[in-house]
C-alpha cells in the first residue's frame, strides 16, 4: 500500500507519514492555530491533502477497519491504527519472522512440483520475510534455490 500512495502523490505518504500540518500564526511570537478565514491557498492545499489521505485510506479498506478507522481526525491517526492491526505487536511480528525463517531453512523442492510453482512459493516467503524487516543477500538465496 505505501507504493500505491507514494504514486498518487508523495506529498500524500508525507502528510499520512508524519501527520497534517494544521495552519497556525505567530502573534507577539506566540503560535496559534490560524482562524478559517485567515487561511491562504498553501493553508487550504495542505488541508486537502489530508483529506485526500483518509479518503484513499477509505476506500482501501475493509467493513472491520473503515469503522476503526472512521472517527479519525487525520491520516496519520488512521494509517497508525491500520499498522497496528496488519502488523501486530512486537511479539506478533517476531512470531511471523520465526515461522517463515522456520519455512526458509526448511524449504525443498516437492516432488510433484514445477521450477514455476517452487520458485513462487519461494519468493512468497522471501518478499513476507522482507516486508517484516528481515533479508537475505542475492548469495544466500541463490545458495538456497
Amino acid at each position: 500500500m505505501t507504493i500505491f500512495l507514494q504514486s498518487l502523490d508523495y506529498q500524500l505518504w508525507h502528510i499520512i507519514v508524519n501527520g497534517p500540518r494544521m495552519p497556525t500564526r505567530t502573534i507577539e511570537g506566540v503560535v496559534s492555530p490560524k482562524p478559517e478565514n485567515e487561511y491562504n491557498d498553501n493553508d487550504f492545499r495542505m488541508l486537502k491533502l489530508n483529506s485526500k489521505a483518509k479518503h484513499v485510506l477509505f476506500c482501501v479498506v475493509g467493513p472491520n477497519e473503515f469503522n476503526r478507522i472512521s472517527s479519525c481526525e487525520s491520516a496519520k491517526e488512521m494509517w497508525d491504527l491500520l499498522e497496528i492491526t496488519y502488523e501486530g505487536t512486537n511479539q506478533v511480528k517476531e512470531s511471523k519472522i520465526n515461522m517463515l525463517v522456520h519455512e526458509y531453512e526448511l524449504f525443498v523442492m516437492h516432488d510433484n512440483e514445477c521450477i514455476s510453482d517452487m520458485f513462487s512459493r519461494f519468493t512468497t516467503i522471501i518478499n513476507s520475510l522482507k516486508n517484516l524487516g528481515k533479508s537475505y543477500s542475492n548469495q544466500e538465496l541463490v545458495r538456497k534455490i
